[in-house]
């Protein structure tokens, strides 16, 4: 087959052009740095010494891991796990997982756009604050790696089967992660960014804690709105006068009430008049949005599957594979725990497959908005 000339023309420089000196990627390139300001990991973590508030996390050599890492040259510890995060499949599957709408329209947020979102606003905030942004934005990516398929309804049909309790922060940071050997400080902000949870250890998971929520109520409420759900016009008051009725206005309130707070304050948190918006707009989408009658619905489908899905697969532990769960006893404790982490990696197209194509699950009973 002839390839054609754009084609011919990509291919030839898939290599790299220039000469014995130097690789470079454009004929014409000419970008250029000084040698001078190329600054090792020592240099960059001296710089964050000088650079941070004094109530910033510092990162120190290969960091505080379970198993000892020799340290990287040139990145920082908290951006060495920022990056495994980012690479990890824990975290790409998100991009197939519920956010509030099952199987997402084009435009509506899944669990991977939240997670950038809320790494977004945590960053906006820990950069006016003088924290360590390597550590907020590890943090707020890897914060709901612990998520089944079908949002949070997952953690009440998985919590019958775990001694403690299904908790997608608990199980993102010591189940979901654990084989990326993260730092103890970005493991801590993940197991406690719930508002449920003891408070992070470090001003950064904090700032993702309170990140989290800004960011969720803002876009599920725009999706709701996209959705039909609610409209703008639905707003308590005390949202549209302090907040506004976009998801624009509203991030630039509830963070610059943060900022506000941490200037008058020294802590991390929220001017009282904003924060009172913010608990009024999370009350407002717990009414309308998420326990409405078909998001209820929605949840109690997610519920009878993924728990079908985890007793057909504790019964027969051989079909996640030997590696997985060799020598485990079909229906032992070891075998359910090891169902419970299979199913809790799904998506939720992945998870309503199985349960077609092994349980023979009527489509009718399927989540709404799945087609497999």
């Amino acid at each position: 087959m002839e390839l054609s000339e754009r084609a011919e023309q990509w291919a030839a420089t898939m290599s790299g052009l220039g000469d014995e000196h130097i690789t470079v990627a454009h004929r014409d390139s000419h970008a250029r740095v000084s040698v001078a300001r190329v600054l090792d990991r020592r240099a960059r973590e001296d710089a964050e010494a000088t650079s941070l508030a004094a109530e910033a996390t510092r990162g120190h050599g290969a960091g505080n891991r379970a198993i000892a890492e020799e340290p990287d040259r040139y990145r920082t510890c908290f951006e060495r796990d920022r990056d495994r995060i980012l690479h990890a499949s824990a975290f790409r599957r998100l991009a197939g997982k519920t956010q509030v709408f099952i199987f997402p329209d084009d435009h509506q947020r899944t669990r991977l756009t939240h997670a950038l979102e809320v790494a977004q606003v945590a960053r906006s905030v820990s950069a006016a604050l003088g924290l360590n942004l390597a550590l907020t934005e590890a943090i707020a990516v890897g914060h709901d790696c612990g998520h089944g398929p079908g949002g949070h309804a997952s953690e009440d049909a998985l919590t019958p089967y775990v001694a403690e309790g299904y908790d997608h922060a608990v199980w993102g940071a010591d189940v979901m992660l654990t084989s990326l050997n993260l730092c103890s400080e970005t493991l801590d902000g993940i197991r406690n960014h719930s508002w449920s949870r003891p408070a992070p250890s470090t001003p950064e998971g904090e700032v993702v804690s309170w990140a989290d929520r800004i960011a969720y109520v803002c876009h599920d409420f725009e999706d709701a709105v996209a959705a039909g759900v609610v409209t703008p016009e639905m707003l308590p008051e005390v949202v549209r006068a302090r907040a506004g009725t976009t998801r624009s206005a509203q991030l630039h309130a509830f963070i610059t009430g943060m900022i506000d707070a941490a200037r008058e304050t020294g802590r991390i948190g929220m001017v009282p008049a904003v924060a009172e918006a913010l608990a009024a707009f999370r009350r407002f989408n717990y009414e309308h949005v998420y326990l409405r009658p078909a998001a209820q619905a929605q949840g109690t489908a997610v519920v009878h599957l993924l728990q079908a899905l985890v007793e057909h697969y504790a019964d027969r532990p051989h079909l996640l594979g030997e590696q997985r769960t060799s020598g485990t006893d079909a229906g032992s404790p070891e075998a359910l725990r090891h169902a419970v982490t299979y199913v809790a990696g799904m998506t939720d197209r992945f998870a309503c497959r199985q349960a077609v194509s092994l349980l023979d699950w009527d489509r009718s009973r399927l989540p709404r908005g799945i087609d497999v």
